[in-house]
C-alpha cells in the first residue's frame, strides 16, 4: 500500500498572482515554491496561514470560524487522506456568513482549489495534513 500522499505534482494552467498548490507529498503541501507541514488555510491570494484544526475529528465551530477572516466566498475543506465530514454544527459560522463549503480528501481539495482560483473565484483551501 502506498503512503497517504506518496507524491503528486500539479501543473497549473496559469498563475496570475493567485496561490496555487503545486505539489503534495506525505506530510507536505507545496504552495507555489514553499513546502508547508502543518494544517493550513490557503487563500486565493496572500500568504497561507497555519490552521489550528486537528487532523482528526471532532472539529469545532471555532476551527471553521478562523476561515472567515480571509473573506472567501467558498471553502474547500481537505479532510486528509480519506474523506471525513465535519459535523454541521462545526460549519455553522460559514453557513451563517453564507460561505459555501465543499468537503473532499486533501488531494482532491488541492486540485479543486487550483481550478477555482484560476477561474477567478475567491476560494480558500482549508487543508489537513496528517503527520
Amino acid at each position: 500500500m502506498q503512503a497517504e500522499f506518496d507524491h503528486m505534482k500539479f501543473q497549473p494552467d496559469r498563475a496570475d498572482g493567485v496561490n496555487l498548490i503545486t505539489r503534495i507529498e506525505s506530510g507536505h503541501i507545496w504552495v507555489r515554491d514553499t513546502a508547508l507541514q502543518t494544517s493550513i488555510l490557503v487563500p486565493w491570494e496572500g500568504p497561507a496561514v497555519e490552521w489550528s484544526a486537528p487532523t482528526q475529528p471532532p472539529w469545532t465551530a471555532e476551527h471553521f470560524a478562523q476561515i472567515l477572516a480571509l473573506g472567501s466566498e467558498l471553502v474547500i475543506f481537505g479532510s486528509g487522506a480519506r474523506l471525513k465530514f465535519p459535523a454541521p454544527a462545526a460549519l455553522r459560522p460559514l453557513y451563517e456568513a453564507r460561505v459555501g463549503v465543499e468537503t473532499m480528501d486533501t488531494a482532491a481539495a488541492c486540485r479543486t482549489f487550483n481550478v477555482l482560483v484560476t477561474e477567478g473565484r475567491k476560494a480558500v483551501a482549508a487543508l489537513l495534513i496528517p503527520a
